[in-house]
């Protein structure tokens, strides 16, 4: 039978992404194989991200493939895809998901656990290597003394540069360290009320042919569902300070979102709860509500 061929990056997450998939793919009886793409955002690792392109930049060339049928199944990091597919592609199935929050890590494998006591250990003016407009917008007003520097490259090589001494601290997604064993290189969690997480982080998606459709794990698609209807609602993207994150509660799901100005001088948040059974709607409505309360004006601006 031929092998079903799974496009991915070539980065140790993306490959630990992929061999999931085709491991879950072999166990149901058909043989996969993983082909290895090179994306836009591989291709510049050392430009800031919002200098490069914004949703697709990691996705975009996996997604021509997928279209062009030189590979069957595409496989992301949900939080790197756009909120509206290309024609012809939809999201078929999602892994349960990790631990969606971001995570302070400080230098030399420092260990604290409770994220105000690493804010502590931090100093009077850290820096900070992360290049997210998105986490530098909300925690900026937790740490109005410090600076946020861009890094690039995979996990490994930025743990490198915390540990040379080129930055006191990093801000990572907790699911790609713990996905790839580095667990224990976490200083702290940031709660989700100081650090709204990325609409789709810690989820992995498998993206089809529309004509292609399988089964998907239904929590966690019911939390994509709604993250990326508010971002839809929004108009946003990867390089615009909004965060939003759906979760499980009671069976149904409760959501929170933010949308901040990039100083962090300004930020909107709101809650919402709503049934698990229409995920999208609880998105839009959380959306209306931002708008309402002036998401919009932070949003425009950054637009113009």
């Amino acid at each position: 039978m031929t092998p079903l061929k799974i496009g991915t990056r070539g980065s140790a997450l993306a490959l630990w992404q992929a061999r999931t998939v085709a491991a879950l793919i072999e166990k149901a009886g058909r043989r996969a194989e993983i082909v290895v793409i090179k994306t836009g955002g591989d291709r510049l690792p050392d430009a800031p991200l919002w200098e490069t392109g914004g949703k697709r930049l990691f996705v975009k060339e996996i997604e021509d493939a997928l279209l062009a049928r030189d590979i069957d199944i595409a496989v992301h990091s949900a939080k790197d895809m756009s909120a509206v597919l290309p024609d012809g592609l939809t999201i078929a199935a999602v892994l349960p998901r990790e631990d969606p929050r971001d995570a302070l890590v400080l230098g030399n494998a420092t260990s604290v656990v409770d994220f105000n006591a690493a804010v502590a250990h931090l100093g009077d003016m850290p820096e900070i290597g992360t290049g997210s407009v998105r986490r530098i917008a909300q925690l900026a007003a937790v740490l109005p003394q410090a600076t946020f520097a861009p890094i690039r490259g995979n996990v490994d090589t930025r743990l490198r540069k915390l540990d040379s001494g080129e930055h006191e601290a990093l801000v990572l997604a907790a699911a790609g360290m713990l996905r790839l064993g580095l667990g224990a290189r976490i200083s702290a969690t940031i709660p989700v009320d100081v650090c709204t997480p990325a609409p789709g982080q810690g989820i992995v998606a498998v993206e089809i042919r529309t004509d292609d459709a399988r089964a998907r794990d239904r929590a966690a698609a019911a939390s994509l569902a709604a993250e990326r209807a508010i971002v839809t609602a929004l108009g946003g993207g990867c390089q615009l300070p909004l965060g939003a994150i759906a979760i499980h509660d009671r069976g149904g799901l409760t959501m929170h979102a933010v949308v901040a100005s990039p100083d962090g001088r300004r930020a909107i948040r709101r809650d919402a709860s709503g049934p698990a059974d229409d995920p999208a709607a609880l998105g839009r409505d959380l959306a209306g509500e931002l708008v309402r309360a002036g998401a919009l004006e932070i949003l425009d601006s950054l637009r113009t």
